[in-house]
């Protein structure tokens, strides 16, 4: 019997924690402001808290913004606007008196040079020999192109949310992405690829198969007894711990080797 992804020609990647490592790339980079001005009082744990802080906003915004409310459709701007927040707050307030307009705007622009995985850049150049591989984030287009750069991400194509006026999990993002790969009447054709289950049923809903990559502190939903697949009695198609792996399941479904 035919396996999940036997007849997917597409891969569509969410990105933030999926491909890259956002957390330990923007904690690295905070922890470099703070040897530079001298705020070694503060402790790595800190500036944990100000990263997931940072990323907790973008959040709630992309979300509130996807179920049509109002904000900035670009998330330079966004996380700017996060990052002034925090910066003025009481516990931060010292190391914005010391970041002056050029070092925010450097510092904002963190997340153009996060980090892949591992197996991130690896495991694309093994997926894209047997199907397209593109991107399908929040992030804005000239995010998505330096972080592939930076991160060596050999993407067929970019889709960035901001083509398609909104974020995900907006349903229109999704559907978009599939017309311009003419799967729009076959989307079981596509496959999402996230390491967030609220990612996987937004697609699942249109039609798309759905991979789950297991990445460490990123599922935020209570999953206690784990992520299975739909084999497993789970909701995804398929389950995997990287993107090694996942090559590997692509080949053997589609009977070729990697």
């Amino acid at each position: 019997m035919p396996g999940p992804l036997h007849d997917v020609e597409a891969l569509l990647f969410d990105v933030f924690g999926t491909v890259v490592d956002w957390r330990s790339s923007v904690v690295r980079e905070l922890k470099e402001v703070g040897r530079k001005y001298g705020f070694d009082e503060v402790s790595e744990e800190d500036w944990v808290a100000f990263a997931n802080r940072w990323r907790e906003g973008y959040l709630t915004n992309t979300r509130r913004i996807a179920e049509g409310g109002d904000g900035p459709k670009d998330v330079d701007i966004m996380h700017r606007q996060i990052l002034e927040d925090i910066l003025s707050s009481p516990q931060w307030s010292k190391v914005g008196a010391a970041l002056d307009n050029t070092a925010r705007a450097d510092l904002n622009m963190v997340w153009h040079r996060l980090d892949g995985w591992p197996d991130s850049s690896s495991g694309l150049q093994k997926l894209k020999q047997h199907v397209i591989i593109a991107t399908l984030s929040n992030g804005n287009l000239r995010l998505l192109v330096d972080m592939a750069k930076h991160a060596q991400l050999p993407w067929d194509t970019v889709f960035s949310t901001a083509l398609f006026d909104s974020y995900k999990p907006n349903p229109i993002t999704y559907q978009s992405a599939l017309t311009h790969l003419s799967l729009s009447q076959t989307p079981h054709k596509a496959a999402m690829v996230a390491a967030h289950l609220s990612d996987l049923r937004a697609a699942a809903k249109l039609g798309m198969k759905t991979v789950y990559v297991k990445r460490e502190g990123e599922e935020r939903l209570l999953v206690p007894e784990g992520v299975k697949s739909k084999s497993e009695q789970g909701e995804v198609d398929v389950v995997v711990s990287s993107f090694e792996e996942l090559a590997e399941v692509l080949a053997r479904e589609k009977g070729k080797g990697i």
